[in-house]
């Protein structure tokens, strides 16, 4: 199957002067693990990921974020993220998230915001798949999937089976090639750039959505039209930068909701493209390209979002 390249993407809309939040969208995060212990298995606490995801969300412009977080490690992620609504979800003795339990947070999660984006620092408990494809299964909102996410998705088999959500996924070339992986698709998610586009095409052909596939030259590609980021810096190569990544995904998607001009694929792009051009901002500012934390970046989108509206 034959696809169109993408060389320019529509500008984000102008900010009404009347608006309030409620206009820009909000944006729920699902991620964070309480540090699981269950016989020979262990899970390292992680909180700063969906923080960084809503700092993500927030500074590039949506007007509401929601966090849903295991309830031992909510109040610490909203320590971090103060702006934000918290949600916490039930865990079992091991500190492990109560799947059935936390299904009626989702539920309302989905009903109440303009887009959900999850997996990020959740871990690798069965929980997980269970949580991520309640999500996938419901069609009211848009959905985004990142690290932890993706990788409970390749463990599950026909995995394409479970979306009906319109998604958005979000793996680097590790996580690409797990998924392929599971779903039979050949390709290299990290080799050259027409490597990776192909691979990147190929399976979001295969899952009926779009894929961005994370690294130097990022591919965003809906199976039908693909694009490729030609900004960035290696400033961006740093833990926790993907969080906020897939945070001003979320975030484009809620303001985008009633744009029919800018449709899923153009959120993600404009996305990545925010996302490149504040790396580049950093290491012009440090005089370097080591040494960003995830958190800086998110502090410097305001800045670079103007500069991709209309």
């Amino acid at each position: 199957m034959s696809t169109e390249r993408i060389e320019t993407l529509p500008p984000l809309p102008h900010r009404p002067d009347d608006g309030h939040k409620g206009t820009f969208g909000s944006v729920a995060i699902v991620g964070g693990c309480a540090g699981m212990h269950r016989d020979d298995e262990f899970e390292p606490t992680m909180l700063g990921a969906p923080a960084l995801s809503a700092m993500g969300a927030i500074r590039s412009g949506c007007g509401l974020v929601k966090i849903a977080a295991p309830s031992p490690i909510i109040e610490q992620v909203l320590s971090l993220a103060p702006f934000a609504t918290g949600y916490g979800l039930e865990t079992d003795h091991a500190r492990s998230i109560n799947a059935s339990h936390a299904a009626p947070v989702l539920d309302e999660l989905t009903r109440s915001c303009s887009v959900i984006v999850a997996g990020m620092g959740m871990g690798g408990a069965h929980c997980v798949a269970q949580i991520i494809v309640r999500l996938l299964n419901q069609e009211m909102v848009p959905i985004v999937i990142d690290a932890d996410g993706l990788n409970a998705l390749a463990s599950l088999p026909e995995f394409d089976r479970e979306i009906r959500a319109s998604a958005v996924l979000t793996p680097h070339p590790g996580e690409a090639r797990r998924l392929m992986r599971s779903l039979s698709i050949d390709g290299d998610p990290a080799g050259d750039e027409s490597q990776r586009t192909g691979a990147c095409t190929r399976l979001a052909q295969r899952l009926g959505c779009v894929v961005v596939l994370k690294g130097n030259g990022t591919v965003v590609s809906d199976g039908h039209r693909v694009w490729v980021c030609e900004r960035g810096s290696p400033a961006l190569a740093a833990a926790g930068t993907g969080d906020v990544l897939a945070g001003v995904i979320g975030s484009i998607i809620a303001q985008t909701r009633d744009d029919a001009s800018i449709d899923l694929l153009h959120a993600a792009a404009l996305g990545v493209q925010a996302h490149a051009i504040t790396g580049e901002r950093w290491a012009e500012s440090h005089d370097g390209d080591g040494g960003l934390m995830a958190n800086e970046l998110a502090d410097l989108l305001p800045g670079v979002m103007g500069t991709i509206r209309a």
